[in-house]
C-alpha cells in the first residue's frame, strides 16, 4: 500500500524559507531528479532553495546537471536553513557535505529498506521533535515520491519538473523493466509527469544515448569474464583498476550490462564488482523476484532495493569475491 506523505513533512516545507536540498553522495538519476525537481517546487513556493551534492556525477547521464548543484554550501546559505535530505536514510550518505547540515533542521524522503530500521540518529523538526520521515520502500523511485509532495502541496509540476521526475522514476524501474503486477500506481505517475511535459523518448535518450567506443569494449570485457554459480542461479564478474584507467569512468554502462547478464536462462541475481582505487572496490548487484540483495549489501555495510543495491569494500576485488558468494550462498 502506498505510504501517504506526512502532515509533519507539509508543515516543515510550509514553516521553512530557506531550504537546502540534499541527496546522497555519487548521485544517480532518481536523486538528482528528486533533488532538482524539489528544489524548483519550493522556489515557485516563494522560498530559497538550493541543491548540494558531494558528487561525484560519474554517470554520462547525469553529468550535464552537476553545474546545478552546490558541492559546499557557505555560511550564508546554511544560516536559518532547513534541510530536506532525499534517496537516502542518514546525512552521513551526503558523504563530504553532511558536517554543513549537522545541526539544522532535517526532513528525510526516501525508498530504501534500510530507511526502515529505525529513524535517523541525527536530525529534528523546528521544534526539536523527530525528523519528519517520508519513507515509502514500495515506492518504485524516490522521484515518485516528491510527485506526491507536490500534488499534497496542492500544486502539479511543471515542464522541467516533470522531465526530471520521469527522470528519475526511469532510472529506478530500469525504464520500467522492474515493474510488476502492483505497478498500476507507477504508471499513473508516469502518465500524470507526460501530461505536465516530459517526454519519454527524449528521456531514453539520455539514458541509453550518448555511449563511446569504450563503454561497448569495456562492457564486452566484463562479459566475457562473467562467471555463473549456484547451478547458474547467481552471473558474477568484475572490472579491474587497470581496465577503468583504461577505458575510464565514462566507459562504464552498468545498465546494459545488468540487462545483459539477467537476460541469461537461469540468472536470478547478479554481482559486478570494481576496482576503484588500489584499496577500494564496490560491488554492484541486481535480482529477479526471488533474492532480496538489499539484505546481502546490507552485510557488507551497503544498502539499496529489493532488486538492487551496492556496497563499498575496503580491500581487493580478490579479497571481496569470496565473501560475496558465501553471502549468496546462504540465499540460492
Amino acid at each position: 500500500m502506498e505510504a501517504q506523505v506526512p502532515e509533519s513533512l507539509i508543515r516543515f516545507i510550509q514553516s521553512g524559507k530557506k531550504f537546502i536540498i540534499a541527496g546522497h553522495k555519487e548521485p544517480d538519476g532518481d536523486c538528482v531528479g528528486s533533488q532538482l525537481a524539489l528544489c524548483s517546487v519550493l522556489k515557485r513556493l516563494g522560498k530559497k532553495a538550493i541543491a548540494c551534492s558531494a558528487g561525484p556525477f560519474k554517470r554520462t547521464e547525469i553529468n550535464s546537471f552537476a553545474s546545478s548543484f552546490v558541492s559546499r554550501p557557505s555560511a550564508e546559505e546554511t544560516e536559518g536553513a532547513f534541510v530536506i535530505l532525499v534517496d537516502c536514510s542518514t546525512a552521513e550518505r551526503a558523504g563530504d557535505i553532511a558536517p554543513f547540515l549537522k545541526g539544522l533542521p532535517l526532513a528525510l524522503v526516501d525508498h530504501h529498506a534500510r530507511t526502515a530500521e529505525g529513524r535517523p540518529e541525527t536530525g529534528h523538526s523546528p521544534s526539536g521533535g523527530e525528523a519528519p520521515l517520508y519513507l515509502d520502500i514500495a515506492a518504485p523511485s524516490t522521484t515518485f515520491m516528491i510527485l506526491r509532495i507536490i500534488q499534497a502541496l496542492g500544486m502539479e509540476p511543471n515542464r522541467e519538473e516533470a522531465e526530471l521526475l520521469l527522470f528519475g522514476l526511469c532510472t529506478d524501474t530500469g525504464f520500467f523493466r522492474h515493474v510488476d503486477d502492483t505497478g498500476a500506481a507507477t504508471f499513473e505517475a508516469a502518465a500524470d509527469m507526460i501530461r505536465a511535459g516530459a517526454n519519454p523518448k527524449q528521456i531514453f535518450a539520455r539514458i541509453h544515448g550518448g555511449k563511446s567506443l569504450n563503454s561497448r569494449i569495456l562492457m564486452g570485457i566484463v562479459m566475457a569474464r562473467s562467471r555463473t554459480h549456484f547451478d547458474g542461479k547467481l552471473a558474477l564478474s568484475w572490472e579491474t583498476f587497470d581496465e577503468t584507467q583504461k577505458y575510464g569512468l565514462e566507459g562504464r554502462d552498468s545498465d546494459s550490462l545488468y540487462q545483459m547478464l539477467q537476460s541469461i536462462e537461469g540468472v536470478e541475481a547478479i554481482c559486478i564488482i570494481r576496482q576503484e582505487t588500489p584499496e577500494n572496490c564496490t560491488a554492484g548487484l541486481r535480482s529477479r523476484d526471488r533474492v532480496d540483495v538489499s539484505v546481502i549489501a546490507a552485510e557488507f555495510g551497503g544498502g539499496g532495493h529489493k532488486n538492487a543495491s551496492g556496497l563499498s569494500y575496503s580491500g581487493k576485488i580478490e579479497e571481496l569475491r569470496p565473501k560475496l558468494l558465501e553471502a549468496f550462498k546462504k540465499v540460492l
